[in-house]
């Protein structure tokens, strides 16, 4: 009786004996997974600084309306109108009256 291998003439498994492949097999492994620069550790940090620029557009956004409403109050008047508007101060002489209508409200809840 003769015994013959069912995986010869295999190329898949000639694939596996090379050690080239193993080599490439370990060498992607440890790209992905392992290093201190892996594509997953690239990954995160790419999402931190997209994060970070929209942070960044924001705030310059933000220092930009500052800058504005600081130039608008070096005029006294607007000083005076930033004043009324913003925290409801008042001339000595004057009587304030804050009118709130019905849907400008939160209604309160019952517990």
């Amino acid at each position: 009786m003769k015994i013959t291998n069912p995986f010869k003439g295999k190329s898949w498994l000639s694939l596996l004996g090379n050690k080239y492949v193993w080599v490439l097999l370990f060498f992607v492994v440890w790209m992905l997974f392992l290093d201190n620069y892996s594509y997953f550790d690239h990954r995160f940090l790419d999402h931190q600084i997209d994060e970070l620029e929209d942070n960044k557009k924001y705030y310059q956004e933000e220092i930009r309306k500052d800058q504005e409403q600081i130039k608008l109050l070096k005029n006294p008047e607007q000083i005076e109108k930033y004043a009324r508007e913003k925290y409801y101060m008042k001339k000595d002489s004057e009587d304030i009256y804050i009118i709130q209508f019905e849907g400008d409200t939160i209604p309160e809840t019952k517990e």
